[in-house]
């Protein structure tokens, strides 16, 4: 791996935070892979996390793109009442790590820091994010994200752009 695709994967990262923090919506879904699965874990009473989204509790389960898409769709036609008015956000990703190159994928771990702004209140969120980047000849393509979510004791509901 060269310091320019680690560049690259990073800008990608970047990219992707700064069009949840503008809420552009329709360019945040174009990252995303048709056959993407989107999993965030909950954590169970043994303080653990849920290792199959099919037959245990998740924060977030989209088996593909079309649950990012109805999500999207929601928010944006003021369908969700979890986001009117939506919050305004502001994602940090650090400690980005390149897990596993191979020739048509790379597997990528970072953490996250999101801040969300509604109702005159500031709520933080954190946790780590392992993805699949599919290689494609625009650059990337998400098609896995898994999102553990460290503070999972949360006083709403959680959505894509929280992290």
């Amino acid at each position: 791996m060269s310091t320019a695709d680690y560049n690259q994967v990073c800008a990608f990262l970047y990219k992707e935070a700064r069009f949840l923090d503008d809420r552009q919506w329709d360019d945040w879904l174009e990252l995303y892979d048709p056959g993407v699965e989107y999993w965030m874990p909950a954590w169970d009473d043994d303080d653990r996390i849920t290792e199959d989204p099919r037959s245990q509790i998740s924060l977030i389960y989209c088996p593909s793109r079309d649950g990012l898409e109805d999500r999207v769709f929601r928010i944006k036609t003021e369908r969700s009442g979890a986001s009117t008015p939506e919050p305004r956000t502001s994602h940090t990703v650090t400690n980005v790590e390149i897990v596993q190159e191979r020739q048509d994928a790379l597997d990528v771990r970072y953490n996250f820091h999101t801040l969300s702004h509604r109702y005159k209140q500031t709520d933080h969120f954190f946790g780590t994010v392992e993805l699949t980047l599919k290689k494609v000849a625009s650059g990337f393509l998400i098609s896995r994200k898994k999102i553990v979510l460290k503070n999972d004791y949360i006083r709403q509901v959680i959505d894509v752009y929280h992290v």
